[in-house]
Formats: C-alpha cells, sequence, structure tokens
C-alpha cells in the first residue's frame, strides 16, 4: 500500500537543504522555495518511493541479497534495526575502500574475524598468554564494528540501498563499477542522477528516514514473504504429483 503524502509531510521528508546548497539535478523534485530551503515534492517522493519498492521487493522475491548503507548518526540505529529485521547485510560504522570491488579480501577480513570468535568458543584463548588474547581480542573488536554487518555474506550483493549518496559517495562509485542496482534516499543537495531508483526526501531528520528507510524494508519483507510461500506452493505440488504416481502405481499392479 503506497504510504500518504500527509503521512510523509508529517515526517518532515519535504524538507531540503538549504538553497545554496542545491544541486540543480534535483530540480525535478524540488516544489518550491520557502525561507531559504528547497521544499520537496511530495508527490514526487511517493510516486517515486513505490517505484522503488516495487522493484526491491522483485530483488527479495528471487532471495538475493539487498546491503543497506547508512554511516550518518541519525540514520544507523533505525538501519540497522531495518536490515536486521529482513536478515539483510549493512554497513553503519565505515564503509571500507574495496568492500565491494576487493570483496575477497574482504571475506578474508571476515573469516580472520570467525577464527577469533572460534577460538574463544572452542578453549584455544586459554592456551594463549595475555598479551596475545588482548591483541585478538581487539583485532576481533575492530573488525566486528566494521564487519559485523556483513559477517554472512558470501558473495557481492544484488543491490545497494543508501541513505544520503553524498557521505557514501565510496559505496555508489564502487557499486557503478559492478553494475550493482542503487537505491537511495536523496536530498537536495545531491545528483539523483548517480542511482538507479532515488528517492526524494529529507535524509537528515530521524522521522523522515524511520518512515523511507521502513516503507522499503516492509516491500523487501513482502517480496521474501512471496518467495517463502512460492516455495510451500512447490512443495505441496510436488507431494500431491508424488502422490498420484504413487496411487497411480497402485492401480497398475492391482490391475
Amino acid at each position: 500500500m503506497a504510504v500518504s503524502t500527509e503521512k510523509l509531510l508529517e515526517a518532515g521528508v519535504h524538507f531540503g537543504h538549504l538553497t545554496s546548497k542545491w544541486n540543480p539535478k534535483m530540480a525535478p523534485y524540488i516544489f518550491m522555495e520557502q525561507n531559504g530551503i528547497h521544499i520537496i515534492d511530495l508527490n514526487k517522493t511517493s510516486a517515486k518511493l513505490e517505484e522503488a519498492k516495487q522493484a526491491i521487493a522483485n530483488i527479495a522475491k528471487t532471495g538475493r541479497k539487498v546491503m543497506y548503507v547508512a554511516t550518518k548518526k541519525q540514520a544507523k540505529e533505525i538501519l540497522e534495526e531495518n536490515a536486521k529485521r529482513v536478515n539483510m547485510p549493512f554497513v553503519s560504522q565505515r564503509w571500507l575502500g574495496g568492500m565491494l570491488t576487493n570483496f575477497a579480501t574482504v571475506r578474508k577480513s571476515i573469516k580472520k574475524m570467525q577464527s577469533i570468535e572460534k577460538m574463544k568458543s572452542d578453549g584455544t584463548f586459554l592456551n594463549m598468554n595475555k598479551k596475545e588474547r588482548l591483541m585478538k581480542s581487539r583485532d576481533q573488536e575492530k573488525l566486528e564494528r566494521v564487519l559485523g554487518g556483513i559477517e554472512d555474506l558470501n558473495r557481492i550483493p544484488s543491490a545497494l540501498f543508501i541513505v544520503d549518496i553524498k557521505r557514501e559517495h565510496i559505496a555508489v562509485k564502487e557499486a557503478q563499477k559492478l553494475n550493482i542496482p542503487i537505491f537511495a534516499i536523496v536530498d537536495t543537495n545531491s545528483d539523483p542522477t548517480k542511482v538507479d531508483f532515488p528517492i526524494p526526501g529529507n535524509d537528515d531528520s530521524a522521522k523522515s528516514l524511520h518512515i523511507l528507510i521502513t516503507e522499503i524494508t516492509d516491500a523487501i519483507a513482502s517480496g521474501l514473504a512471496e518467495r517463502n510461500q512460492a516455495k510451500e506452493q512447490a512443495q505441496k505440488d510436488s507431494e500431491i504429483d508424488a502422490a498420484a504416481i504413487e496411487a497411480s502405481k497402485a492401480e497398475k499392479e492391482e490391475a
């Protein structure tokens, strides 16, 4: 169901940046200027949000992964909470250069982090001296902080969902290089042509971010639910077919 413009208005999604900081390529999504601030056209936001939701739900429906990216303070908690809700990878601390373009190296760092976790659980840690344990623990904490959100990611994600493409410009460039579709909340100071599915909106307000991130996550959850239903139906059909075959065999044997 489409989110109403009234709900977007209440959340302050329409508030852009100062007019002096605008990007001219955002002109199609700007409704007016008020007190030196650009006001975003919420009808455009609603339309673009629906377009993004449909596309991202289709990705989730096929079982592919969408990586959530937001490192700004007001977005971190909201982003992590939503990504975990649909079991998707996320980056909320710092984007490591090469996280996508040099994914093999990133996977090595994840394996290193996991090996330290294993040492702690299997008792290997107890055989180390205090200095070694301290160093290993520090390494693990550092890696966990940056890579914890993508620990279960075994391959490059099929799409990125980004908050603030100006801040996360490295992630944008890497995704572009690898032709990975980008969904993003784009404020009036950014270039919407750099992403495949721009959602014009306030990317600084926690209320605005909450409603937009939640809408995208609900769409992903819907896609995953459809996938599970399709799998369950396929299983039922398979069982019915198997039963029909067995019944047919039994009839032939009786004949």
